[in-house]
């Protein structure tokens, strides 16, 4: 049986495994964090530790296993046909030759393609996706990405910058992003801006429960807290997942409105919150989007939970070794 490593880099884990050339099962997926602050040399040395780790489980598992190359999902803006990853706001990596130095530590052929389109890929070949035509795919993690699909083939753009959905503007004077703008979407709707938005309420004098659920200590304050106190009835809790709903409402619609998807795959933690994400942020958008584009949608969550990224890697590697 042949089998591709999938690695998907990001801001907050490592995620690897080994993909069955049909995308229908994987093997040996493993999880670390990032450990950003450590550098890019460090996290890819990381990498290549855990893609032998995969590759030995596989051949355990299977004698005959025959790894055929390892395919590399990373935030961008990176460039395709070099292999370079330019820049990442979040893990504040630049020019960086991601996909030669993981290929040549491993003896494998490589590719590399952006984290969110990777998932969009996943989502597309064997996930809430398949079949679609004309989809979009967003993955809210550290940041907040997106992949396209148009007549059934991803759309990377000319310059491998399309999909950067997260950095879409709306609010035209709103916070400042990672990557430098004001308003992008990432900058109010990913997890640590969740996060952020909660710890600025309580601190402004907002009455939560949150406060206790992280024994006092705002610092340990994330957007799973906030999903979880919201599904336990929080006021303040549930205000704030509204209020994602709504931007993401926005960024969603705008897309609709754009690219007309049968299927919009929302990816990624914020997905735990369940009916108190997804009710607000269907409303948003039928508001606010053309009313042929809202009935001709579908907003679903990832149907591969932990491993779109990985199985998206590895559908990029055959996509470029075809």
């Amino acid at each position: 049986m042949n089998w591709i490593i999938g690695v998907d880099i990001g801001g907050t884990n490592l995620v690897v495994g080994a993909v069955r050339e049909d995308g229908e099962e994987v093997r040996g997926l493993v999880s670390e964090p990032t450990g950003a602050p450590e550098g890019p040399d460090v996290v890819i040395e990381r990498i290549v530790t855990m893609a032998r780790g995969v590759i030995e489980h596989a051949r355990r598992a299977d004698p005959n296993a025959r790894i055929l190359g390892v395919g590399v999902g990373s935030p961008g803006p990176l460039n395709r046909e070099t292999g370079v990853v330019i820049f990442t706001p979040n893990l504040r990596w630049r020019d960086m030759p991601v996909r030669d130095r993981i290929g040549q530590a491993l003896g494998l052929p490589a590719s590399l393609d952006n984290d969110a389109n990777c998932a969009m890929l996943g989502e597309h070949w064997v996930g809430a996706a398949r079949g679609a035509s004309n989809a979009v795919c967003f993955t809210i993690g550290t940041g907040i990405g997106g992949g396209i699909v148009v007549d059934g083939k991803l759309v990377h753009g000319a310059s491998d910058v399309a999909g950067e959905i997260g950095h879409i503007t709306i609010e035209v004077n709103g916070r400042r992003c990672g990557c430098g703008n004001d308003g992008c979407l990432e900058a109010y709707a990913s997890g640590p801006a969740i996060a952020r938005r909660a710890v600025e309420a309580i601190e402004a004098g907002a009455t939560s429960g949150l406060t206790d659920r992280v024994g006092g200590d705002l610092g340990r304050l994330t957007a799973q807290t906030v999903f979880e106190a919201a599904a336990g009835g929080d006021p303040l809790a549930d205000e704030l997942v509204r209020d994602t709903a709504r931007y993401l409402g926005v960024g969603i619609a705008n897309l609709l409105n754009l690219l007309n998807p049968e299927v919009v795959v929302v990816c990624g933690g914020v997905t735990r919150a369940g009916d108190h994400l997804f009710v607000p942020l269907r409303r948003e958008v039928a508001r606010r989007a053309f009313r042929p584009a809202v009935e001709a949608c579908r907003i679903l969550p990832g149907a591969l939970p932990g491993s779109a990224g990985v199985v998206g890697a590895a559908r990029a590697w055959l996509d470029q070794h075809a």
